[in-house]
């Protein structure tokens, strides 16, 4: 090699390199994922709150009274409390009330890990009776309540409705769900969920996806970020963390940076199947074992065309109808038996199916069928 074309060559293999480790190093990011995005921290969690209210103010779209009764009673007795009296005579009967612009609703919210009193939070309203629409409606005072009976938040405020909902005598035009809408930080928080998160001597780490391999792996993780054993994977599922000594006092702190800890999650080789929609999915880790593969379908069409039979003007017989009948028999005869080589991928198995013509439908019954046969080293699940 000359010394004219060295710094070149040295030049061309120093870009080849990087590009090599650069490569290598983005496929191993690709495969790895933070631990925040596939574990929760216990005592971390969302409370689920509903309530029972009103919705005024609507332009003749609310709950029809009487077929409604909640939203007659939930009226008087709204009224009746601000000193309205809506009784007549000395029986107390009800007056008629034929109001429109009024509709009985189901308010749901989610309250937020350590939402302090006084945050807000969104709202979601939706139509209990026969409301048509709930556009231009101002949701009363609603207390929300949790599992436990407890109000933790008061919701009150304008609708803003994603839908509309318009008739005529001859046609009907409705865009979205106009019975539904939202209240952007509708909410006020009255009620605190207490829990003592900076005090705990052992932190429990709860995996989404529950896996044996993928516990482990979170557990030596850790172990290795923090320089000890101080975490232990007791079943698929949990992880037990023991505070370090030095880190009591910084509970956030120590959860920050076992979040950004990178694993490789494992995961069981599943094909999951729906089969009202004809949707498939499968793992990358789905195998087939050597098998072959055939579909046929033998469909049979019949087409009547009765033709008429008519005698000539002046000759003799009577009009009548002949039966013409044409039937065809399809037996999908030019579609061939496939060969399933053994412990092929993903892909390849996609690729041998689609090359027999087979669609979606057609492809759950051979999963199926491959699975009893004991070739498909996968678990099959049916939603």
């Amino acid at each position: 090699m000359s010394t004219s074309l060295r710094p070149v060559f040295k030049t061309v293999l120093s870009v080849c390199v990087l590009g090599l480790v650069v490569l290598m190093s983005s496929q191993a990011a690709v495969a790895q994922v933070r631990i925040k995005d596939i574990v929760d921290i216990e005592g971390v969690r969302d409370n689920m709150l509903v309530g029972y209210g009103l919705v005024v103010g609507l332009n003749g779209t609310g709950d029809t009274i009487r077929n409604s009764p909640f939203t007659e009673q939930s009226l008087v007795g709204m009224l009746e409390r601000l000193g309205v009296n809506t009784r007549i005579g000395a029986g107390g009967r009800l007056s008629n009330l034929r109001t429109r612009n009024v509709a009985a609703v189901i308010v749901t919210a989610t309250l937020h890990p350590y939402a302090a009193q006084g945050t807000r939070i969104d709202v979601t309203v939706s139509a209990l009776g026969d409301a048509q629409s709930l556009l231009g409606g101002t949701l009363l005072v609603t207390p929300l309540i949790g599992a436990d009976g407890e109000v933790y938040a008061v919701a009150q405020g304008p609708i803003a409705v994603g839908g509309f909902a318009a008739a005529g005598n001859a046609e009907t035009v409705v865009q979205n769900v106009p019975t539904s809408g939202r209240i952007a930080s509708g909410a006020i928080v009255e009620r605190e969920i207490e829990f003592a998160l900076a005090e705990l001597p052992v932190l429990r780490i709860s995996l989404r996806n529950p896996d044996f391999t993928t516990a482990q792996r979170i557990a030596d993780a850790i172990n290795t970020r923090l320089g000890a054993a101080f975490a232990q994977a007791t079943d698929p599922a949990s992880i037990l963390l023991t505070v370090p000594g030095n880190r009591r006092g910084d509970i956030v702190g120590l959860i920050t940076d076992i979040e950004q800890v990178r694993v490789e999650p494992d995961q069981v080789a599943r094909v999951v199947i729906d089969e009202k929609t004809g949707v498939i999915v499968m793992g990358a880790n789905v195998r087939i074992s050597e098998v072959a593969v055939a579909q046929g379908n033998l469909t049979v069409r019949i087409t009547e065309t009765p033709q008429v039979s008519q005698p000539d003007a002046f000759g003799a017989g009577e009009t009548t109808v002949v039966d013409r009948t044409n039937i065809q028999v399809d037996t999908d005869e030019d579609r061939r038996l496939a060969i399933v080589p053994e412990s092929v991928s993903l892909q390849e198995l996609v690729q041998n199916l689609n090359a027999l013509g087979i669609g979606p439908r057609d492809m759950i019954s051979i999963l199926q069928t491959i699975k009893a046969a004991g070739a498909l080293q996968a678990e099959i699940e049916v939603i």
